[in-house]
């Protein structure tokens, strides 16, 4: 039976939503091997829970991700699958071995993409639908525009966009709605802040944020021992590397002695740091297993005063993480960053 769960509205032109989502990718890629009848029975116990936003992406184990939410939604509780929400991300081109060939933002190419991912999540609409990064060959006008020519055909309901900048977002605004801007947000990726979430505010733009446990670095679970498999993108990330992993999980044990003194979690008190930026943020929660879904899940219901963000921030300063958040030659194609 579905729970409620506090909703949120992903800006002035975008759907209603839980206030926390339950971003997939981890189910399929990135972050080593995953279980997949774990990875559904947390799908099930998400929306179960009231959590209506899935976030996705087509290149997430080349369509493996999307063909998993399709079993999870096929297979949920009565009433789930009309409750579900889904964002997709586009444009990320792979290559057999796995490798990145770049990005694709040409109009034809967004329709094909769209065309491929309603079918593999067996779905006659996404909800959200954005490219996952700026094609630099293609104006952003373009790529939103053939979006928009999706959400008049019916195939799409929402424009989105993802890690893109302010000068971007301003252009793409002027070509249709945008409901959100999908990008990574948390206590130690505070970047977003200058330019970027002033700008999503005065055109009434919400924000997506991935990331907020900065992919488990802050999660309180990560140790200095742990090794990471070949195929964990943490074992490639500078955070995770060396003097980095040591100098940010020293900050992780300042940050648990806060939630210690709120009687919750590490996870709990970095996910609600993030709910408490602005109503218009709906921060995506990585889980893979019911258990860390469930610790997730309790941040909804901690509320942060000035005493405890004034704790936080003493904790966790602004700038205070070593090491980028990506690779330098992932960073390079960050619009957001530039």
């Amino acid at each position: 039976m579905t729970t409620s769960f506090p909703v949120r509205t992903l800006g002035a032109s975008g759907p209603t939503v839980s206030a926390l989502g339950l971003g997939c990718m981890g189910m399929s890629a990135l972050y080593g091997d995953a279980d997949r009848a774990e990875s559904v029975a947390t799908i099930h116990a998400a929306l179960d829970a009231g959590i209506t936003l899935l976030d996705s992406g087509d290149f997430y184990g080349m369509g493996h991700n999307e063909l998993l939410i399709n079993e999870a939604l096929r297979t949920a509780s009565p009433g789930a699958r009309e409750r579900a929400l889904t964002s997709v991300k586009f444009g990320g081109l792979r290559d057999p071995d796995g490798g990145w060939s770049g990005y694709d933002g040409r109009p034809a190419a967004v329709k094909n993409f769209a065309a491929y991912s309603l079918t593999r999540l067996g779905v006659d609409h996404i909800d959200i639908y954005r490219m996952a990064r700026l094609d630099p060959a293609v104006p952003v006008e373009e790529t939103v525009g053939a979006i928009s020519e999706l959400v008049q055909a019916g195939h799409v309901r929402h424009v989105g966009l993802s890690e893109v900048g302010a000068d971007t977002i301003r252009r793409a605004a002027a070509v249709a709605p945008i409901s959100d801007l999908q990008i990574e947000y948390s206590l130690i990726s505070r970047g977003i802040e200058e330019r970027i979430l002033p700008t999503l505010r005065e055109l009434g733009i919400g924000v997506t944020a991935y990331g907020v446990l900065s992919r488990g670095l802050i999660s309180g679970h990560f140790s200095r021992e742990r090794e990471l498999a070949a195929n964990d993108f943490r074992a490639h990330s500078p955070r995770f590397q060396g003097d980095n992993l040591g100098h940010n999980l020293d900050l992780v044990e300042r940050l648990r002695q806060v939630a210690r003194d709120k009687g919750v979690s590490v996870a709990q008190i970095a996910i609600a740091w993030v709910l408490s930026r602005g109503d218009e943020i709906v921060p995506l929660v990585g889980a893979r297993r019911r258990d860390r879904l469930d610790e997730a899940l309790g941040a909804a219901e901690v509320t942060l005063d000035g005493d405890d963000l004034a704790a936080i921030e003493r904790a966790v300063p602004v700038g205070a993480a070593a090491g980028e958040r990506y690779a330098a030659a992932q960073l390079a194609t960050l619009d957001s960053e530039n």
